[in-house]
């Protein structure tokens, strides 16, 4: 089959690779009808991401049609329509049971790596490192869904994949970012971030009562996006200070509640993303949290800081600010499976169409260009969908 495979920093190729087969009793395969490049696929591309190998195939953000199912699965048959969420979860260890699914203590086979550089191992991932897995991702035309029970979910209306396709990962992040920032009726909620997650949380924040939602990047294009489909004031950082803004919206409390849908790759200005970058160059770092520092700051006194941007390992973080005013910190990767049933009504009944992030739709063998036109923020790219 045709996959497209990482072969180091900004190098991706289609390949032939061999099309994946039942390994467990409740294992399912899946011919994917539909994926999609992440804002998470850029860490890997951009050489951030330790655990890389040559020749890994890509891609977490999958749906299609099940072609074969193992002796033990009970819910699915050929024929379904399904979405696959990115976290692989077990569905019977504690984590599981307490609907903590990006925590799974079973489902990643390299576990040891994990613990030693975290301390305990999050669940595995499709296409990521093999610090989580080193499972086959999605950017391929069939993939192997193990603990197939668990994570897909079927899709029994005739709703387009457009509409669907993004339950496997970044609807679910931006609605519980979201969800995790505690939004109160009346709250201002700060969003660093129009790429698609941010997008997403900026719509979940109007879903859940927020007032105001202000929305922070640098590109025309994502933030016109905010403005049309979310209804959100926006601040360009490159023209205006963010602090001073939002001080200047919200009568100088701060807004209450903020998140970071930037992570690892923050673009700072001025003096502090200067600095970020020196120390990411000498390793005395590895992720730049210029967005993360900012948000603390700019919180205000009692405030939640939500962050599902993706974080890699050491940063110099703010903490004093973090602890003087008394804020609250939710992050991790997303318990997708908790989301898919609730989202998936919300999709059906028209309260969100999650289509309207798409601005690219090509066949897989454009896929290692549309990395480069994503990764370098061209042609208005803000989502691609890849059609295997």
């Amino acid at each position: 089959m045709r996959a497209l495979c990482w072969h180091g920093e900004k190098d991706v190729r289609v390949e032939e690779v061999p099309e994946p087969e039942i390994v467990n009793p409740t294992d399912a395969i899946v011919e994917i009808t539909a994926t999609a490049i992440c804002v998470s696929d850029l860490h890997l591309y951009n050489g951030n991401v330790p655990g890389m190998r040559e020749g890994d195939v890509l891609g977490h953000e999958p749906m299609g049609r099940v072609v074969e199912v193992g002796s033990e699965v009970e819910t699915l048959e050929e024929g379904d329509r399904v979405v696959v969420p990115f976290t692989i979860s077990c569905g019977s260890c504690w984590f599981c049971e307490e609907d903590l699914y990006s925590l799974c203590d079973n489902s990643n086979p390299n576990a040891e790596l994990a613990r030693k550089m975290m301390g305990q191992s999050p669940a595995g991932l499709f296409g990521y490192s093999h610090l989580l897995g080193g499972y086959a991702g999605g950017q391929a035309e069939y993939l192997r869904v193990p603990y197939a029970d668990v994570g897909p979910i079927r899709i029994d209306s005739d709703v387009p994949d457009d509409q669907v396709l993004f339950l496997s990962d970044i609807f679910p992040t931006g609605y519980m970012a979201a969800e995790n920032a505690e939004i109160e009726p009346e709250d201002t909620v700060a969003v660093w971030g129009c790429g698609p997650v941010g997008q997403f949380a900026i719509q979940s924040a109007r879903l859940f009562g927020a007032n105001q939602v202000v929305a922070i990047d640098r590109v025309p294009e994502r933030l016109e996006m905010a403005r049309e489909h979310g209804n959100a004031e926006t601040i360009d950082y490159e023209h205006e200070d963010v602090y001073d803004r939002l001080m200047e919206m919200t009568g100088g409390r701060g807004p209450d509640r903020c998140i970071d849908a930037v992570g690892t790759e923050a673009h700072g200005t001025g003096l502090a993303g200067v600095t970020d970058r020196v120390r990411e160059g000498t390793k005395l770092q590895d992720d730049r949290p210029y967005v993360l520092n900012e948000a603390i700051k700019c919180c205000r006194k009692g405030g939640t800081l939500s962050v599902p941007g993706v974080y890699l390992g050491r940063a110099n973080v703010t903490v004093g600010p973090l602890m003087n005013k008394a804020l609250t910190v939710k992050t991790g990767q997303t318990h997708v499976q908790r989301y898919l049933g609730p989202l998936l009504d919300r999709i059906e009944s028209g309260d969100v169409d999650p289509s309207f992030v798409v601005t690219h739709e090509v066949g897989l063998e454009d896929g290692p260009e549309m990395y480069e036109t994503f990764n370098r923020k061209e042609d208005d790219c803000i989502k691609v969908v890849l059609r295997p």
